[in-house]
């Protein structure tokens, strides 16, 4: 086979080192399942195998579009290991490419972001212009079978929901509306993307992504972890938000007095976000958009985080607040309320999930159970659970909209067969 110098070979499909038995016991519903088992956590063969087969396999979220607005603006983005360049072109399309020179593969681009008007590689300066194109280097006039056209930046799939840039490194995901199912729906009345960042908070912590995650989509531990935040949204309140696709959703009510989360429980004068409902004034709604996007929305900002796998037992965690751009505008606009909130939440939860990564590695720890309120962590764990199965078969969680505080009825699994196997 020959291979088009212009694309990389494709990598062939890996295979999943947890086994269909391994998960079994978490393939039930949530009154009889266990947790995972605790080698996913910690086993590097696991780990780069999500690599390769999730964040390498399918659609992860990197950024957002205001992070490349202008012509020639870019981030670089970590997906699956590899650096990936996000730039803003001249026609004022985005796009994403391999941050990896043609020549002799010396890394292009070493600043996280900034403005270019050409990429020019540090080590023999070949350049490609903003839409990945080479320019004819020198001393390659003689070359025999060498055409400049084709040996451009290897491109990435990228497209852009509400602002969110997504990347697809395999090439071969399904489009980004149906890997979000309906989700969109869900969204479609706020205009997320017209949004303006406040502040930006990066996060290093000593946990797997998953841990991270599940930790975030419970609410057990709130009463003795995050006391600042259960006072205004008491941990056994809130419903599911009811939908299909690789996303959970749910809300949780803000009461008495308070008006959003923040030190005071105020929120200062600022405006709702656009398109915010009456009802959606005393929520606030979290989301699980697979693999990586957390996102949680009050009435009056967006908080997002993004997941960067790092290693077994290390997370990169990216954390944003973002608000109406005339609130921001506003002389007196002060986040700091929601900031510092959530920075005190964020870091009481990495603490807790660094003390899980420690304690699942000891020889004394087996699978536990989950409790009748973690409906929401088997959720997640069946996503986690049926990709590594890849049997073909899909564990659903009952997402009809309910009362967390139920737990009986939480978390029912059903079986269907899919023609498509999980990736």
């Amino acid at each position: 086979m020959v291979q088009s110098p212009s694309r990389p070979m494709l990598r062939a499909r890996p295979v999943s080192p947890v086994t269909a038995a391994e998960v079994a016991a978490v393939r039930q519903p949530t009154v009889r399942a266990s947790l995972m088992p605790p080698r996913v956590y910690h086993d590097p063969a696991v780990f780069q195998y999500e690599q390769e087969a999730w964040y390498g396999g399918d659609w992860v979220c990197v950024g957002r579009t205001e992070d490349a607005e202008r012509t020639g603006q870019y981030f670089l983005a970590t997906v699956a290991g590899e650096s990936i360049i996000v730039v803003r072109g001249d026609d004022g399309e985005l796009r994403a490419f391999y941050n990896v020179c043609r020549h002799r593969g010396a890394t292009l681009v070493e600043e996280p972001c900034g403005a270019l008007v050409r990429f020019q590689c540090p080590y023999h300066a070949w350049i490609y212009n903003l839409k990945g194109d080479l320019r004819p280097p020198r001393h390659t006039e003689l070359l025999e079978d060498f055409d400049p056209a084709a040996w451009g930046l290897v491109p990435v799939p990228l497209a852009v929901w509400q602002g969110y840039i997504f990347l697809d490194l395999s090439g071969e995901a399904a489009p980004l509306a149906a890997h979000l199912g309906d989700l969109p729906g869900e969204l479609a009345r706020f205009d997320l993307g017209a949004l303006r960042r406040a502040r930006r908070i990066e996060y290093d912590v000593a946990a797997n992504w998953k841990a991270i995650i599940e930790n975030y989509e419970e609410y057990y531990h709130c009463p003795g972890v995050h006391p600042q935040l259960n006072r205004i949204t008491p941990y056994n309140l809130g419903e599911w938000v009811d939908g299909d696709g690789p996303w959970l959703g749910s809300w949780m009510p803000v009461v008495g007095e308070f008006e959003t989360l923040s030190m005071d429980g105020a929120s200062h004068g600022r405006p709702p976000i656009a398109g915010t409902r009456d009802e959606d004034m005393r929520r606030i709604y979290y989301f699980v958009v697979w693999p990586n996007m957390l996102i949680s929305l009050h009435p009056d900002y967006l908080m997002t985080h993004w997941l960067e796998p790092v290693a077994p037992g290390r997370t990169r965690i990216v954390c944003e607040w973002a608000f109406a751009a005339e609130a921001m505008a506003e002389p007196d606009f002060d986040p700091s309320d929601a900031v510092d909130f959530w920075d005190l939440t964020n870091r009481q939860d990495w603490h807790v999930c660094q003390l899980q990564q420690a304690g699942t590695r000891s020889r004394a720890y087996t699978a536990g159970r989950y409790s009748g309120i973690e409906g929401s962590v088997h959720g997640f764990d069946l996503m986690v659970a049926d990709r590594y199965a890849n049997d073909g078969i899909q564990s659903r969680v009952d997402r009809v909209t309910k009362d967390k505080s139920a737990g009986s009825t939480a978390g029912q699994v059903t079986r269907a067969k899919r023609a498509d196997a999980a990736d």
